[in-house]
């Protein structure tokens, strides 16, 4: 069977017995979330500047979208102090089960909630909304078309009039043979969450490029098992690209922000006081086990802000 990638990609990770449906994200993939605690102890302080900035509302929002096993909102309520903690209202959302053993306390949605009052954060949500993949011709753009089974491609029809303003404006293509991934699906489901946002902040964290430097072929790439697979829309492997930030800040600015800064995670974890610094090597004399403890937060927040690596994911922040 031939669709195009955005068909396929949502048949085979969100389709009936898709990959998200039954698999969970640690098996397949490492996340900032899994990387270490420290990123959870990050949000719990982004969580509390924006309870600063709301007044210290009676009921703050938590919402974390796409939130695969939940770990996130269960390591940020086991952190946060009591007075924050009673005044939190969690929600997770995924379209996979709920998860055994979540707190009971965290509500689990298969979509975002509106009037949310707080903070809502999408970490690795972004690039696994499916989209269409173009490919510059002679006589201008095609769609791509994958066969399900294989992953053979070949040329389709021309994008819809909207997708082609998309690449004028967002990933023109200036050579036959370059190709673009279509974001514009992304643009609307960011707005969305802009949207659901009463006041607070909006957070999108994700593989990311931006308008000056978008990739010559593309980004698409499965994962398996940890590891890089072809992208073959079978619903063996997760099937992401990364995600066209810049696009996503201005549907955001159309859907009501009134603030917008796209920074790199080591910026933004930086700020959140994540530094990697490890701790002085006297303290290894006068208290052993304090310093391996210490060397081993030091390393994981160093992999959190690694430029190379996860440190060099954007960040887009928005407020309303």
């Amino acid at each position: 069977m031939w669709l195009t990638w955005r068909a396929a990609t949502e048949r085979a990770l969100y389709g009936e017995d898709g990959f998200y449906l039954r698999e969970r994200p640690s098996g397949h993939f490492r996340t900032s979330v899994s990387a270490s605690p420290a990123f959870a102890g990050a949000v719990l302080a982004l969580l509390s500047k924006v309870d600063a900035e709301l007044g210290g509302p009676d009921v703050l929002d938590l919402v974390d979208i796409g939130a695969g096993e939940g770990t996130l909102v269960t390591q940020v309520l086991a952190a946060a102090e009591p007075a924050l903690r009673d005044r939190l209202r969690v929600t997770a959302v995924d379209l996979s089960p709920r998860p055994e053993g979540l707190p009971e306390r965290v509500a689990w949605r298969r979509s975002v909630p509106t009037g949310i009052t707080g903070l809502a954060i999408a970490n690795e949500w972004l690039d696994n909304v499916p989209l269409d993949v173009a490919e510059q011709t002679a006589a201008g753009p095609r769609l791509i078309m994958v066969n399900i089974r294989t992953g053979e491609e070949r040329l389709g029809d021309p994008p819809e009039p909207d997708d082609r303003a998309w690449l004028d404006r967002w990933w023109p293509l200036t050579r036959v043979g370059s190709r673009a991934e279509i974001g514009r699906p992304r643009d609307e489901a960011w707005a969305s969450v802009l949207g659901r946002l009463t006041r607070g902040r909006a957070i999108a964290v994700d593989y990311a490029h931006l308008v000056d430097n978008r990739p010559l072929c593309g980004t698409l790439t499965g994962y398996r098992d940890g590891a890089v697979v072809a992208p073959i829309p079978d619903g063996t492997c997760d099937i992401t690209a990364h995600v066209a930030l810049d696009a996503c800040a201005e549907a955001g600015r159309g859907a009501g922000a009134i603030s917008t800064t796209l920074s790199t995670q080591r910026d933004a974890l930086r700020a959140l006081g994540i530094t990697g610094t490890r701790p002085p090597i006297d303290r290894a004399r006068t208290d052993p086990r304090g310093y391996i403890r210490a060397l081993a937060r030091a390393s994981e927040e160093g992999e959190l802000i690694d430029p190379a690596g996860l440190g060099g994911f954007g960040w887009l922040s928005q407020r309303r």
